[in-house]
């Protein structure tokens, strides 16, 4: 694929050094140390680095370039002058970025999905990601690339291969979803729950939801909306910023317990045995992660899946390709013992969802269940509330033990909710929890590790041993 230079000119006015703009670019990049043969090179500014000092060098190879006001010498523009290579001004080189992906989306024109929410937001992408495989290559968010800088290098991946993109939107305040789908203009926007993640920032689940459902600010108007049904909040919401078609998605347990007053869900599915989901009016789908929170979300996926096109009738016809990122929905065998591996990251809903399908789990004769649980950030007011709540539900899910790890005043809060399990240890380190794991864990047991990311729970994963004895 290549883009017109010309296309730019609308964007941006003419370069400064008034070259030929006959030519086309085949991809941009943002990195001076690639290839940059036929490439746009686009300069970002960070608190630690600033690519202009690289845009002399990027400038004997690049196709073209673009520059923030400020930043440009007058010995830039003689020497792209002197090359024969556009230079164009911009106010800001990462907004002129995302002006591309848009630009470039644009161009090859394969439908966009969007998905944010305060938990599922990876795990619900790379189910949409599954589904829609029948349709062809499917281009979705990779690791954390779901900010102002990772959303148009996803769009930038595209090519005319590209039968869709799945794109993850993530946010800590307001306005920043808003930005990414104006770069994204996504044909499907999925929200997959208002939580109490980054409370602290925005203060409250209100404020929360108003930055969600940004999502819709550059919504094609004749797309979509899928969220789950029943939460009045995301529906209040939701309703100031879009009058368009919304499709609603819910397990047939919970449906008794809505509001009367809201929309009812337009698909609906029962949790059979055998990690089975039966759509009513539907088939019967196996599901491909475990749990009720993971099924919720593959209804998500479900429902994009058919306004693209995608039968719900093939969807069971062959496994799907699910890889989750690592300290996600990941299950490991440690010395006999099941680990469920969550350590990626935490808020208040993903740690009571993990904590459910750790109660969940099949266990061997005499198999018992244990949680180390770490600490959920960016909660402000809130956290020791909220961790307390964390701690009373693994007391009263009947935990065989729970290790604490955080030696301030959320672990003791979670500590002081969680007095009466048979096994607890609060610990000050991840490595730490290894000590009273290793008094406990026997081979049939199944353990739990999550946390937020900053705690680094992952660096317990290789020191798990199972030398407890039973009781």
């Amino acid at each position: 694929m290549s883009l017109p230079l010309s296309q730019l000119n609308a964007l941006w006015g003419p370069p400064l050094a008034r070259v030929d703009t006959g030519n086309a670019i085949e991809r941009v990049s943002t990195d001076s140390r690639s290839d940059l043969t036929g490439a746009l090179f686009v300069p970002l500014v960070g608190d630690r680095f600033d690519g202009h000092s690289f845009l002399m060098t990027a400038l004997e190879t690049a196709e073209a370039a673009v520059a923030q006001q400020g930043r440009i010498t007058p010995e830039m523009v003689a020497r792209a002058g002197e090359l024969g290579k556009p230079l164009w001004a911009v106010a800001d080189t990462q907004l002129a970025y995302q002006q591309l992906g848009r630009l470039w989306r644009r161009h090859l024109g394969a439908p966009v999905v969007a998905v944010t929410g305060s938990a599922g937001k990876t795990t619900t992408r790379e189910l949409i990601r599954a589904v829609l495989a029948p349709l062809g290559p499917v281009l979705a968010s990779s690791g954390n690339e779901n900010n102002d800088v990772g959303v148009p290098l996803t769009l930038l991946k595209g090519d005319t291969t590209t039968a869709a993109y799945v794109v993850e939107m993530g946010m800590r305040g307001l306005g920043e979803i808003e930005r990414l789908s104006l770069c994204a203009e996504p044909d499907v926007a999925v929200i997959t729950n208002i939580g109490t993640a980054h409370i602290g920032r925005l203060g409250s689940r209100e404020a929360i939801a108003q930055a969600k459902t940004e999502i819709t600010a550059a919504l094609v108007p004749e797309g979509l909306v899928v969220i789950p049904a029943g939460d009045p909040l995301l529906e209040a919401a939701l309703a100031r910023g879009w009058q368009g078609r919304v499709r609603r998605v819910a397990l047939a347990d919970e449906v008794s317990g809505f509001d009367a007053a809201l929309p009812a869900a337009d698909l609906v599915g029962s949790l059979e045995e055998g990690q089975q989901l039966r759509l009513e009016q539907g088939p019967l789908l196996p599901l491909p992660l475990e749990g009720r929170h993971n099924a919720r979300n593959f209804l998500l996926a479900l429902a994009v899946a058919q306004e693209l096109g995608v039968p719900l009738a093939e969807q069971g016809a062959a496994p799907w390709a699910v890889a989750v990122p690592g300290g996600r929905s990941r299950k490991l065998q440690v010395a006999g013992v099941e680990v469920l591996d969550e350590t990626y990251n935490a808020s208040p809903e993903s740690m009571l969802a993990a904590l459910e399908l750790l109660a969940h789990q099949p266990l061997a004769a005499g198999g018992r269940r244990y949680a180390v649980l770490g600490t959920m950030l960016e909660l402000g007011e809130h956290s020791l509330a909220l961790h307390r709540q964390v701690a009373e539900r693994a007391k009263q899910l009947r935990l065989d033990g729970l290790v604490i790890v955080d030696a301030g005043a959320e672990g003791e809060a979670m500590q002081a909710a969680a007095e009466g399990l048979a096994r607890l240890a609060r610990v000050a380190e991840p490595e730490a929890a290894a000590a009273p794991l290793g008094a406990w864990l026997c081979p049939g047991d199944v353990v739990l590790l999550k946390a937020s990311r900053a705690v680094a729970l992952e660096r317990l994963l290789p020191l798990l041993g199972c030398s407890g004895g039973r009781p």
